[in-house]
């Protein structure tokens, strides 16, 4: 077989490109394979019927672990959402609740330990600035301070993210706050 000019050329120049990928391949065998945990393929749903007695006006079970929120209507429909959890068990609260009030583009004052820990935080966020962490809706709970609220800041869900709230993308909090009436059953766990 008689090689041409033009193939000797363009294999030189492929080169490169090939080994190099051969290089990237191998690298990629020798590295350990651990699993990847893709928080939506986590998320583990609850039934309602193992932490409440009924559905009453609806029920929220918020999932610190997997980083989701299960809410079901008072009709028995049931949505999921991915969520932000607080970063870390002391800022944590767990156990019942209930949403105690509604509020659309609700301000924000860091809570006395927050002020502590960040000085530098504004004393208030007027509720619609954009540096508001609160989103466009919050759902206030029964326990002082802690809130299920929107987040402007999208990074933030699936992760570690809040000082003890439970964050939801804003179209999610929107589409929640429309479905959940003030005394909705909630459960952090």
């Amino acid at each position: 077989m008689q090689l041409s000019r033009r193939f000797v050329i363009a294999a030189a120049l492929a080169a490169p490109f090939v080994t190099g990928r051969a290089a990237f391949a191998l690298q990629d065998t020798q590295l350990p394979q651990e699993p990847v945990r893709n928080n939506f393929s986590s998320f583990r749903v609850h039934d309602w019927k193992d932490h409440f007695d009924s559905l009453g006006l609806g029920i929220i079970i918020a999932d610190t672990t997997t980083r989701s929120m299960q809410h079901w209507t008072s009709d028995g429909q049931m949505y999921i959402f991915p969520t932000s959890v607080p970063l870390t068990d002391e800022l944590t609260r767990r156990g019942y609740t209930e949403v105690v009030d509604k509020k659309v583009n609700p301000s924000w004052a860091p809570t006395p330990s927050m002020r502590k820990r960040n000085p530098e935080w504004p004393a208030f966020v007027p509720g619609g600035d954009p540096i508001n962490p609160l989103g466009t809706r919050a759902l206030y709970l029964s326990w002082q301070y802690y809130r299920i609220h929107g987040t402007a800041d999208t990074r933030k869900i699936g992760r570690r993210a809040s000082n003890g709230c439970i964050g939801l993308y804003n179209e999610h909090i929107e589409a929640v706050y429309d479905r959940v009436p003030v005394g909705t059953q909630v459960k952090l766990i």
